[in-house]
Parts: structure tokens; C-alpha cells; sequence
């Protein structure tokens, strides 16, 4: 049987995610307080088959520090067949304070004798992140502050592809204009490395790009450096599986998140991927969408 449980910030897409879920075919329910989440496993299981999503969050407040006891409950019945994905969706403060402001929806802990503002919407959302801290540690993260709706349901999607009863590393290029994502495990600075941006043929392609990948392969410090991140992935990588680690995301960053970091990625994915479930994002291209798309806000639509 095959389990997801959605959970994060309010604000931060699990609606999205619930509706990537329904239409891979699972069967989803939205807000389940957390005192039945072992009742309606078994009567899933019995009368909707074996692919179940679960959508469980502050709204449900009260019942959240049994929530970890209830998780262990069902991962503790792995050896039966039964699988868990917990998934924890994030965003940065300022981006949740954006989106409740342009959809001018309520946060679910917010009480009337609050002042409305900012500087409300601010501490009420640090207490959600503090309520929800231990369940964050019980799941694979995603860092939904920069990217998109459709961004967001392939990677869901993805995810629940892999493999349940292996480790799955997650490769993902970023720009450190844009900010370091929170669903890193792991980060690692290229910035450093020669720059085919300032190459006047080389700047518009990307790192997915022979030119640029020809370009890269010739410095030997590009080299070097995916040697060293390859090295230390080689020493922790089998330690972390041994800890029962579903998955493992490394972050690579350069200044744009275009050429270095999309390049290295490609190579440390391309190399890891007969060992281990391997996943490849890149956050600022992934972003872009399709060119000839309309802009739009997307990240209002993520609540």
C-alpha cells in the first residue's frame, strides 16, 4: 500500500500537491485530523485500494504533536507492504506573507482579536513553522517559494515515482540571486568556477548545453570541483541510507543557476544514478516555464 501524507506551511501549495496526487490516480482527503490517521489507512486500504494521500496540516493543530507517534506507527509496518511518503512543503516567510496578501485569504491560526498587518501575519506564521518543526524533520522537504504550480506537481509526481524501498537522491541546480532553497540537505558553492556567462556565445544557452558542457570540461577546476562534491557523496551517501533516509537532496548553486550549477548537476546525477533513485531539478530554468507563455503570478495559486 502505497501512503503519501502531504503536510507544511499553510500557504505553501499542498493543495497543488493534493491535486498532482489525485490525478496520478491516488485517493486523497484534505485535512484529516490527525487522531484518525490510522482508522482511515485501514479503511482505505479496504474499500479504495492501495494508493492513499493525505493532506494534514495547522488546521488540525491540536492534534499535531501525536502526529510523529502515528507516523512511526505505519512506518514500523514497512515489512507488510506498506510504504510512506511524507512529503513537507516550505516556503520563506516573505513569500507566505506575499501570497496570503494577494489572495487576501485568512491563515488558519489566525484569531479575530489579532491585529490584521504584516507584522501579525509575520508571528503567526513563525508559530505555525514552530508547531510544525518536529514533523518537518520526519519529511522529504520542498522549497516551494520560487518555483510554480505545474513546477511543483512534476516534482510531486516525481517523487512518488521512485522507488519506496530506496534512498533518493535529488540533484538540484539553483542561483544564489534567488536564494539558497530551504529543502537542501546538502549546499555547495560554485560560484567560484569559470563563468560562461561572460562569454557573449555561451550566455543565453545554459548548462544542458554542449557548448557550455564542452566549455566547463576544459577548466580544470570545474573538474576539481565535482571530484570533491562526488568524494564527499562517496563517504556519506551509504551512512545515510543506513539511517533509513528516504531522501537526499544536494543542492548546487552558482550566481544565476543557469550554466555552472545546471552543468554539475547533470554530470553528478549522470554518475549517480545506476547506485542510487536519482532525481535532477533545476530551479531557475524549471521556473522559466514555456517562453512563449503569457506571464502570470504564480504564487498566489499555490495556497
Amino acid at each position: 500500500m502505497e501512503i503519501v501524507l502531504i503536510t507544511g506551511m499553510s500557504g505553501s501549495g499542498k493543495s497543488v500537491a493534493l491535486h498532482a496526487l489525485e490525478d496520478a490516480g491516488y485517493y486523497c482527503v484534505d485535512n484529516l485530523p490527525p487522531e484518525l490517521l490510522a482508522d482511515f489507512v485501514r479503511l482505505q486500504h479496504v474499500h479504495h485500494g492501495h494508493r492513499v494521500a493525505i493532506a494534514i496540516d495547522a488546521r488540525s493543530a491540536a492534534g499535531l504533536p501525536d502526529l510523529p507517534r502515528e507516523l512511526e506507527k505505519l512506518q514500523r509496518l514497512k515489512a507488510s507492504g506498506v510504504h510512506l511518503h511524507v512529503l513537507f512543503l516550505d516556503a520563506s516567510t516573505s513569500t507566505l506573507v506575499r501570497r496570503f496578501s494577494e489572495t487576501r485569504r485568512r491563515h488558519p491560526l489566525s484569531q479575530s482579536k489579532l491585529p490584521d498587518g504584516r507584522q501579525a501575519l509575520v508571528q503567526i506564521i513563525e508559530q505555525e513553522r514552530e508547531l510544525l518543526g518536529d514533523l518537518r524533520e520526519y519529511a522529504h522537504v520542498i522549497d516551494t517559494s520560487n518555483i510554480r504550480g505545474s513546477q511543483l506537481q512534476s516534482y510531486v509526481k516525481a517523487l512518488i515515482q521512485a522507488p519506496a524501498n530506496q534512498m533518493t537522491l535529488v540533484f538540484q541546480s539553483f542561483g544564489f540571486k534567488h536564494g539558497i532553497p530551504v529543502d537542501a540537505d546538502y549546499v555547495f558553492d560554485v560560484r567560484m568556477l569559470p563563468n560562461p556567462y561572460y562569454d557573449l556565445e555561451l550566455r543565453p544557452l545554459t548548462g544542458m548545453d554542449e557548448p557550455v558542457q564542452r566549455f566547463l570540461r576544459q577548466q580544470p577546476d570545474a573538474a576539481a570541483m565535482q571530484t570533491h562534491i562526488a568524494q564527499f557523496l562517496d563517504h556519506w551517501l551509504p551512512a545515510l541510507n543506513a539511517n533509513h533516509r528516504s531522501y537526499v537532496t544536494v543542492a548546487i548553486g552558482c550566481t544565476g543557476g543557469q550554466h555552472r550549477s545546471v552543468y554539475l548537476v547533470e554530470q553528478l546525477a549522470q554518475r549517480y544514478q545506476a547506485q542510487w533513485t536519482t532525481l535532477r531539478r533545476h530551479r531557475e530554468m524549471d521556473s522559466r516555464g514555456p517562453a512563449a507563455a503569457t506571464p502570470v503570478p504564480e504564487a498566489p495559486q499555490l495556497l
